[in-house]
Order: structure tokens, then C-alpha cells, then sequence
């Protein structure tokens, strides 16, 4: 028996930590000992029941999971083997990581950079890998340090925390949008050059705006993006990952066809293993691990539902680290 993290709909939806057997592990190649696993904005969404995230029930959240395996039927993976799982579904449509022991498919699985512990592989996180996918697109994009303002929305969240502290670390000059007064030493402790308050990119403006940005990492959506497309410079590139003021998109084609910028899709849930690998090799090589310890903080899988109410309503800075087994 282990602990889990159980969402269920029948028919009023419930969250609670309870425990399971080995029946209740979903279908899978490789049995994993899941030591941390973390919370990230969908999974603050799938256990407060904010959005349909969920898409198969009864299940255990957590969409992202770091341990060791314990069997395996794939020739790829061993007893013993370090890994890392972060999205293709898990916590949605496959029952997910907060939990001690789960069941999971070898194709999902990334070997754990030597250089992080469990622990630290989730203080990074969808969030942090998701960070390294938009610098990986910015990059591929031609944007370089020394090439200007880079703007990161949502600075003090999950994503944001960790782009901040990745870009400032590659020599960019980082300016932070956040609403949280309070956190201005925290992000320039993570490299940010400069603090502005998210409510000067928050409301609606013009389609076209001074050009400030050669480059931006946005997670909040909404009229936030559209600002930041607004003011981004002649060929500059905006990076777009999530959706935390909302999914709609209220631009115009200006920006593009006036400017020439790009809007690059981030997506973390299904990116191809290549790509994924390459994420965690630059993580390895270009994350402070003593800026990742500064943002994240550790509680027991007991904590999480009441922690997960408290990330969406916007009381978390960083990182949350959910310690589930051992």
C-alpha cells in the first residue's frame, strides 16, 4: 500500500491522500519508486477542480514524477535507473505522480541528469522544463545575450522564476513583470536587471506600441501577451507557454506584418523525447542550484491539496516541491 493523491467524480468531484494497492496503478512498462514530485499551475487546476483538466476517474494527480525504477519489461530501463517524467497526459488521462509508486510507460521517461537529485529534478519541474523549452525557442530564433530587454511575465511563478534566473544566467538582461510588490528583492536575487508591476501590461492597449522587448517568455495569456507582442522590437521573438490570465488573445495582426515578430508555441506536454533531452542537458549546465534551492519549498504529499488552493490563488512564489515517498 502507498499514499496517493486520489481525484475522483462520482458524481461530485473530491480530492483526498489515501491509501492505494498495486490494482489501482494504471497500465504501464515500467514500475517507479516516485520519491518527489511537485505542483505545478495544472496541477492547481485538475485538484481544486478549476478546469477540466482531468479526463479519466478516479485519478491521481501530479503530472510530473522523479524516483528510480523498481521493474521494468523495457529493454531501455532497469531496476535502479534514475528518471524523470514530466506530461504526455500523466495526471489527466494516466493516473499521475503524487504518490509513492507509480506505473508509467518507458517512451515518457528521461534518464535524470546526473547533476540533480529527485528533489531537484522536480523543484525544476514542468514549470522549469517548460522555462528551458521557451529559451530553446527563443534561441532557435536567433535571439542572443546583448541583444536587448528580455521580458518574462509572471515572473514570480512557477515558469517565470525559473526563466528569469536561466536568461539572466546566459547574460540576457532580464526585466520581470510581476504583481507582487513584495517580491522585488526575490526576483532580483534571481537576475532580474529590473521589476515592473504586471498592471502596465494587463489591461487593454493599443495594437502597436513602443518597441521595447527583442524578446519575451509570457505564461499569463490574455491581454498580457498582447501588450508584450505589442511592444516587442522589429524581429524580435515572444515565446508563449501559458495562460494564467486567461487562454483568449486579443491582438491584432499589427505586430506581426508592421514588425515582423514571431510568436512561438511552447508546448511541454508533448514534446518529442529529442527535444526534451536536450531541455534537461541545458538545465543541467545552465541552472544555479543554489537559485533553485531559493525558489522552491518542500512539503509532504499531506500539504498538497491545501497548498494546490493556494497556487491558484496566486500565495506561491516559485517553486512547491512535494515530497512523496521515502
Amino acid at each position: 500500500m502507498v499514499r496517493a493523491l486520489v481525484l475522483q467524480k462520482d458524481p461530485e468531484f473530491s480530492a483526498a491522500v489515501r491509501e492505494v494497492d498495486d490494482a489501482f496503478l494504471p497500465e504501464g512498462d515500467v514500475t517507479v519508486a516516485v520519491e518527489y514530485s511537485t505542483l505545478n499551475y495544472k496541477d492547481g487546476l485538475a485538484i481544486t477542480n478549476k478546469s477540466p483538466v482531468v479526463r479519466s476517474w478516479p485519478m491521481v494527480a501530479g503530472i510530473d514524477g522523479s524516483g528510480t525504477v523498481l521493474e521494468s519489461s523495457s529493454p531501455h530501463w532497469k531496476q535502479g535507473d534514475a528518471f524523470v517524467l514530466n506530461g504526455f497526459g500523466v495526471g489527466e488521462t494516466h493516473k499521475g505522480c503524487l504518490t509513492g509508486k507509480s506505473r508509467l510507460k518507458s517512451p515518457w521517461l528521461v534518464r535524470r541528469p546526473a547533476a540533480f537529485s529527485a528533489k531537484q529534478a522536480m523543484a525544476i519541474g514542468t514549470a522549469g522544463y517548460t522555462a528551458m523549452l521557451c529559451v530553446l525557442a527563443l534561441e532557435r530564433h536567433g535571439v542572443r545575450a546583448g541583444d536587448g530587454e528580455v521580458l518574462v511575465t509572471g515572473a514570480t511563478g512557477g515558469v517565470g522564476s525559473v526563466a528569469v534566473a536561466l536568461l539572466a544566467k546566459l547574460g540576457h538582461k532580464v526585466v520581470a513583470a510581476t504583481g507582487k510588490a513584495a517580491e522585488v528583492d526575490y526576483l532580483r536575487s534571481l537576475g532580474a536587471a529590473s521589476v515592473i508591476d504586471r498592471s502596465e501590461l494587463a489591461a487593454p492597449g493599443k495594437p502597436l506600441q513602443k518597441e521595447r522587448w527583442t524578446a519575451v517568455v509570457d505564461a499569463v495569456g490574455s491581454h498580457t501577451l498582447a501588450n508584450a507582442c505589442a511592444q516587442t522590437r522589429y524581429g524580435g521573438a515572444v515565446a508563449a507557454c501559458g495562460l494564467a490570465q486567461g487562454m483568449d488573445f486579443p491582438a491584432t495582426v499589427a505586430p506581426f506584418i508592421l514588425r515582423g515578430i514571431a510568436l512561438l508555441g511552447v508546448d511541454s506536454v508533448m514534446a518529442p523525447m529529442a527535444l526534451r533531452e536536450q531541455a534537461w542537458t541545458r538545465l543541467a549546465r545552465d541552472l544555479d542550484p543554489q537559485l533553485l534551492e531559493s525558489m522552491t519549498t518542500e512539503i509532504p504529499l499531506e500539504q498538497a491539496i491545501e497548498a494546490a488552493h493556494d497556487l491558484m490563488a496566486g500565495k506561491v512564489r516559485g517553486r512547491i516541491v512535494v515530497k512523496t515517498g521515502g
